[in-house]
């Protein structure tokens, strides 16, 4: 055995001390944080190019562990699943054609698509779906080129990740064709009403939500939809579309029991980091916590659900 003099013995001491003190406070951010999957955010936006690092270690920092990059053209789905390749483990992708850029579907592009959907990190077929509020593209562009998404989906065995927007009775008619050959289904940043939720979950889909809680003023909207407990848990999952959707925690129409079921940590990563220019990934426990208050249940229970729900849905790893 070695002798050890006084002043060693104190530096080991102060070591082992110091070394109990930082497990300490890793197990209390542990404990602190919510694990988080994030299934739609649009981090190929130009307004990520000069800190995506930075965007994603606090997104982990805040808890989200994983976060599905969102594929709205050919090129996007291109840049998304670049993006897995250089944070794997942490990226995943979708690959589609978003309703507003059907009108530039060519086959030549579609080849291209369908090889992207291919790759192991793609785990969605998708952005798409119907959007008849603007039109940029005509609508019979985008069933067109929707039913080929669904096709595709169906081919490779992969999650639909879709989009609606006022056109929601096209959209189920045109699912409907495909009853029995259908993948799973994610309705993606949901804003309709109560009555369309409850047509989207008879037929099994699951449902995502975003920071347009605080944004919902309607009686018969998402809001509703958690207070009376229309979405079950087993079909909900969260997502930022960020730089999109930013939640504004301060809404004056947001009720006083979910503004106090704010926690201090969400909030400091909402508002340090996080505007109505740019949300990020880092927004989604306020977004977990306000649903959790909404439902009347733990923000723990909404965490791990949501995140099971994604890896379930999705096969993430």
């Amino acid at each position: 055995m070695i002798a050890l003099d006084a002043k060693s013995r104190e530096t080991m001491a102060a070591n082992l001390d110091s070394n109990i003190e930082n497990n300490n406070d890793n197990m209390e951010k542990c404990y602190e944080n919510y694990i988080l999957i994030d299934v739609g955010a649009n981090l190929t936006n130009k307004k990520y190019s000069r800190d995506l690092d930075s965007v994603i270690q606090r997104a982990k920092d805040s808890g989200v562990q994983k976060i599905m990059v969102t594929g709205t053209s050919v090129k996007g789905s291109k840049e998304a699943l670049r993006l897995t390749r250089i944070y794997p483990g942490t990226l995943y992708s979708t690959a589609g054609i978003h309703p507003h850029d059907a009108k530039s579907y060519t086959d030549e592009s579609w080849t291209e698509l369908k090889m992207l959907a291919q790759n192991p990190e793609c785990v969605a077929v998708g952005e798409c779906g119907l959007d008849y509020n603007r039109n940029f593209s005509e609508p019979e562009e985008q069933r067109k080129v929707f039913r080929k998404h669904i096709e595709l989906a169906i081919e490779l065995k992969k999650p639909l990740f879709v989009h609606e927007r006022d056109a929601h009775e096209d959209l189920l008619a045109i699912l409907n064709e495909f009853k029995g050959k259908l993948p799973s289904v994610l309705v993606h940043c949901f804003t309709g009403s109560c009555e369309n939720a409850l047509s989207y979950l008879n037929n099994g889909f699951y449902i995502g939500l975003t920071g347009y809680l605080c944004k919902d003023k309607s009686d018969t909207g998402v809001r509703k939809l958690l207070v009376d407990g229309t979405i079950p848990l087993d079909k909900l999952v969260v997502e930022t579309d960020a730089p999109f959707m930013y939640p504004n925690t301060r809404a004056s129409k947001l009720p006083t029991h979910v503004k106090d079921g704010l926690t201090e940590r969400s909030m400091t990563f909402l508002h340090r980091y996080c505007t109505f220019q740019r949300n990020e990934p880092c927004s989604l426990p306020a977004i977990v916590e306000m649903v959790a208050a909404f439902m009347n249940k733990k923000p723990e229970e909404v965490a791990l659900s949501t995140s099971f729900n994604a890896m379930k849905l999705f096969g993430l790893s």
